[in-house]
């Protein structure tokens, strides 16, 4: 029992976008079904963005900061590559999307955009890098393929698609 739930542990922080998305999507869903009744399409978008928002960029990036930061040579072996001073410039970049992600969670349409797209670029980029890695290098490592290459593009996807589904909805701004 104690192996499956180390396991389990090892699962959840090695593949943490997953993670920060399903726990962002729970946090979205108590939202929704704390809001007045009845419940418009709108406000849905409204608290699935806001906590995709906070969970996905706030605390991911806030995560992988720490990671990066702290825990550079362990990180580096998880994706398959050497220990290196770029883990650092990592951690800052990351740093930086984590606290626009907290400012924006809450706020406007246009902050939410910002806190989105940056994001949304840098793991388009690193899945395509993953994906060179794997095809020119055969790097199958857990850190570059599985969860975390699929992540980079759903992540991505996710949020933007949310960006369009509030603009759609023409509700930019919160309520009250």
């Amino acid at each position: 029992m104690a192996d499956l739930i180390a396991s389990i542990i090892r699962f959840v922080l090695s593949n943490y976008s997953l993670t920060f998305l399903i726990v962002g999507f729970a946090f979205a869903m108590a939202a929704i079904a704390r809001a007045e009744k009845p419940v418009s399409s709108a406000t849905v978008v409204e608290k699935l963005l806001s906590w995709y928002v906070f969970w996905s960029i706030g605390v991911g990036y806030f995560y992988n900061f720490v990671m990066h930061a702290f825990f550079g040579e362990m990180v580096a072996s998880f994706i398959g590559w050497p220990d290196s001073p770029f883990q650092f410039e990592v951690a800052t970049a990351s740093l930086g999307f984590s606290a626009v992600g907290f400012l924006a969670a809450f706020r406007s349409f246009d902050l939410r955009l910002a806190a989105v797209v940056g994001p949304a670029l840098f793991m388009l980029g690193a899945a395509a890098g993953h994906a060179y890695q794997m095809v020119e290098h055969r790097n199958f490592a857990p850190g570059n393929a599985g969860v975390v290459f699929y992540m980079d593009i759903a992540i991505p996807l996710i949020g933007l698609g949310l960006l369009w589904l509030q603009h759609r909805s023409g509700r930019q701004k919160m309520p009250g």
